[in-house]
């Protein structure tokens, strides 16, 4: 169910006009080639959540955004609809339903050449069809 999340998830941020619009990238993993502002998955790791009678899991993905900027809040806007496209994944998946999507934790953090990383992470709660 691990990489039938991630690829939902990145489908679904990719259909998003807006997000495909601001981002040159919503990949897998970080392109090899690819201007700034993308989005890729950094990270992800799942765990047991079955039932009786389905299976389930819990999965654990973290999000990369790469982007330009010199201020604190040059990517807000842009996290922000990274986080509103999330909320509103439909539960109804291939193969699996999503019970719930928590956010967890972000980070921020300036790096050199006048590049931002965000790192977004969210716990999914999964049970197979």
């Amino acid at each position: 169910m691990e990489i039938a999340l991630r690829a939902a998830l990145l489908g679904w941020l990719a259909a998003d006009p807006a997000l495909s619009g601001q981002l040159n990238a919503i990949v897998e993993e970080a392109p090899s080639r690819s201007a700034l502002p993308w989005l890729a998955i950094a990270a992800s790791a799942s765990a047991d959540w079955s039932v009786k009678d389905r299976a389930g899991r819990e999965v654990r993905i973290a999000l990369e955004l790469h982007c330009r900027g010199d201020q604190p809040g040059s990517a807000a806007a842009l996290t922000a609809g990274i986080e509103a496209r999330i909320a509103a994944l439909p539960a109804a998946q291939a193969g699996f339903r999503v019970v719930n999507a928590q956010f967890l934790r972000a980070r921020a953090e300036q790096r050199a050449g006048n590049t931002r990383a965000i790192l977004i992470e969210y716990r999914f709660r999964l049970l197979a069809d």
